[in-house]
């Protein structure tokens, strides 16, 4: 059983004593988890904590319970589903102690395996379970993004703002078709739509301005399933690394994109990487999509905040 990842900092201190509030979301991963839901909450039970089953019919409830299930005093937080239910419950426990464990169970489960947890949701939870009886928990790092009217969101994994955010923001407002083909759709739309946008990036303070198609600001290396566009993130050095794809044209979007999954995009010649702490993004007409979500329009600040949150490893 996966234990907690060597040279990494540990935690030992008890939890609170509060329950271990459980979010679940029976959608995720088009619901091909929902009959395993009630082993995962028994191998969470071994903990030998009390369970709070939080219960929401959309993402704004989902966020709203586990909010308050840290303000009434939760013990930990343990999110069951992909990367949009943990960017929900990443919301209440970023900045606080109360610990977080998340258990893969979605299509994206990007942040998760990212932050080493079994790819097996029987496994992740018996591995969290161990973690709340040992009082066990490793730090990692969150990125802070704030707009231009003062809101704040907190996400794990990666936050896309170009071509991969438009197409998203696209199939958002679809009505048809259902389904993977309607994201399908949307590619296919954007594609012939394609074309650089202006940005301006403030690195650490430093300005860079450059035409682009793709930005991608990353704590972790992967979005989207296990497409590796920050290959070299590491969500515990304290930085953000931000990949650029300049002037792309449709032909070789299409060429690069696959090499994606590999993290090997980012040797070709038109891709530029960039590490900092502190990453000021500006474009018009972006909404940009943090692990998957949609989140803030543009302008806005990406701080990485190291030990944001405290993970049940």
């Amino acid at each position: 059983m996966p234990g907690p990842v060597a040279g990494e900092p540990v935690d030992r201190a008890p939890l609170a004593g509060g329950p271990v509030a459980v979010l679940t979301n029976p959608s995720a991963g088009r619901g091909r988890y929902s009959a395993l839901l009630p082993r995962l909450l028994d191998g969470l039970a071994g903990a030998g904590r009390p369970l709070r089953l939080l219960s929401a019919s959309s993402p704004a409830e989902a966020e709203a319970a586990c909010r308050q299930a840290v303000a009434d005093g939760a013990g930990a937080l343990v999110a069951v589903g992909g990367d949009g239910t943990v960017h929900r419950a990443l919301q209440a426990v970023a900045g606080t102690a109360v610990p977080f464990g998340p258990i893969p169970a979605g299509t994206g489960n990007d942040f998760a395996l990212d932050t080493g947890f079994p790819a097996d949701p029987v496994a992740a939870a018996a591995v969290i379970a161990e973690a709340v009886r040992d009082g066990r928990s490793q730090p990692v790092d969150l990125a802070r993004m704030v707009g231009v009217d003062g809101v704040e969101r907190w996400y794990g994994a990666v936050l896309a703002a170009g071509f991969d955010a438009i197409v998203n923001e696209r199939a958002n407002r679809m009505r048809w078709p259902r389904g993977p083909r309607r994201y399908d759709l949307a590619i296919l739309v954007e594609l012939a739509r394609l074309r650089p946008r202006r940005y301006t990036l403030r690195l650490d303070g430093v300005p860079h301005d450059l035409d682009a198609v793709l930005v991608a600001v990353g704590n972790c290396p992967t979005y989207g399933g296990g497409m590796r566009i920050c290959p070299d993130a590491d969500p515990t050095d304290g930085l953000l690394d931000v990949v650029v794809a300049g002037r792309v044209n449709r032909r070789t979007l299409v060429r690069v994109k696959p090499r994606i999954y590999q993290g090997t995009h980012v040797s070709h010649p038109l891709v530029r990487s960039f590490r900092a702490r502190t990453v000021e993004l500006a474009a018009e007409g972006i909404t940009s999509y943090a692990d998957g979500e949609r989140s803030l329009r543009l302008p806005v600040t990406i701080s990485a905040v190291p030990g944001a949150v405290r993970l049940l490893r």
